[in-house]
């Protein structure tokens, strides 16, 4: 898989699709979908659309790395 091309968070677009996401954190495209179907990640869904809110991408990314205290 490539290696992400977004530096900091600051450069995420507000809402995130699926290519996106699988971009930041250097997935296939078909794990991202299965990712975006976990109950604890957040997805916002708009019609049969889903996107995800960039400040709620970064939190699940902190929660779910060393960044975050489990």
């Amino acid at each position: 898989m490539k290696e992400s091309s977004y530096k900091s968070y600051d450069e995420l677009p507000l809402f995130l699709n699926a290519a996106t996401v699988a971009k930041v954190l250097s997935v296939s495209p078909s794990s991202c979908y299965e990712l975006m179907h976990e109950p604890d990640f957040p997805v916002l869904k708009i019609g049969s659309r889903m996107v995800v809110p960039k400040e709620q991408f970064v939190e699940w990314v902190l929660r779910h790395t060393q960044g975050g205290a489990e």
